[in-house]
């Protein structure tokens, strides 16, 4: 704890200011280890700059203000960062953090730290789709190469939005693409995405946008944070799109592939700095709540793939956010 005070004594002097575009960028090539970290340069989001530390990004909905993803700096430098933002946001929520930040924001300022969902990562120097447990993506695979579907990788808009609005009217939430959460398609920020695509006569029937996952200005992983098929198209579609691309990143030599957010893939045990009332709340959303997304099925899909699972949590100020959550809800244009 003392290196701790020093260390934070030691930045006291800094100032908050408003980092450039560019910045940010540089922070996010060095620091961006979390899967949300390049959603944080998404549209109509805000910032929180420390200018020689980092940068926290978060949105605001009715009043409400709502922090996406672990600070994008040195993990050495998430007390400080979480300090001087909580100076200037004290009641601001936290969405999708890792239990780093959920310890800070709990111990310093007393929050609760529940889990939300769950993430999961491949080893991809270790990926096959050799195994019994694996039999689903091989006859997706199988299926697809058989119906004459090709995959491959391009930069371009290839019927992009036809495929996704004929998608998004096939899903539980059918108004607008969510957001804040999932990263909107269309972003101004666009290096070093990765644009898959499938086809079959010719036609694209499917693609899935992968975001990079930055370590010491080193792509170490990437993230499926958009995926659409055509609404014709038989399931499979989504296993046919990873697996070749899970091939072309492992042959680049690129260390992981994230799967990204499992919403309400929760665990059963209760964290002492969880809220008991809120975890209950979310297990029940969980088994009843299908009609507002397909929560199941999305755990189901990524499941298969058999990566290695880790919590991701939300921190909260009441024991039930429940206007916290509604907000939320309206933010990412769930409801």
């Amino acid at each position: 704890m003392t290196e701790q005070i020093l260390a934070l004594d030691s930045f006291s002097g800094l100032e908050e200011g408003r980092l450039t575009f560019s910045q940010r960028v540089d922070y996010l090539k060095k620091f961006g280890v979390h899967t949300q970290s390049f959603s944080t340069l998404q549209p109509e989001m805000d910032y929180f700059d420390l200018p020689g530390v980092g940068y926290i990004g978060f949105m605001r909905k009715w009043g409400m203000t709502f922090v996406l993803s672990d600070p994008v700096t040195a993990p050495e430098h998430f007390e400080l960062i979480i300090e001087r933002f909580h100076a200037r946001h004290p009641n601001a929520s936290y969405i999708q953090v890792s239990k780093s930040v959920v310890d800070i924001l709990h111990r310093r300022y007393g929050l609760y730290g529940t889990q939300f969902g769950s993430e999961s990562r491949i080893n991809l120097q270790k990926w096959s789709l050799k195994g019994k447990k694996k039999q689903i993506i091989r006859t997706a695979v199988n299926q697809a190469s058989n119906n004459g579907v090709t995959v491959k990788e391009r930069f371009s808009d290839d019927h992009t939005r036809e495929i996704s609005e004929a998608w998004i009217r096939t899903r539980k939430v059918k108004s607008n693409e969510i957001r804040f959460l999932i990263r909107p398609m269309e972003m101004q920020y666009r290096e070093n995405e990765r644009h898959f695509y499938a086809y079959q006569d010719g036609k694209a029937v499917g693609f899935i946008y992968f975001d990079p996952v930055y370590e010491n200005n080193r792509i170490i992983s990437y993230v499926p944070n958009i995926s659409r098929a055509n609404a014709d198209f038989r399931q499979g579609i989504f296993y046919t799109l990873m697996a070749h691309a899970m091939d072309v990143f492992k042959n680049e030599g690129v260390p992981y592939l994230d799967l990204g957010l499992i919403p309400l893939s929760l665990d059963k045990v209760i964290e002492p700095q969880e809220s008991r009332l809120l975890k209950r709340t979310l297990h029940t959303l969980y088994e009843k709540g299908n009609f507002l997304y397909n929560f199941k099925g999305l755990e189901f899909t990524k499941s298969r793939f058999r990566g290695d699972g880790f919590k991701t949590y939300c921190c909260h100020k009441r024991a039930v956010p429940a206007l916290e959550f509604l907000a939320m809800l309206k933010l990412t244009r769930v409801m």
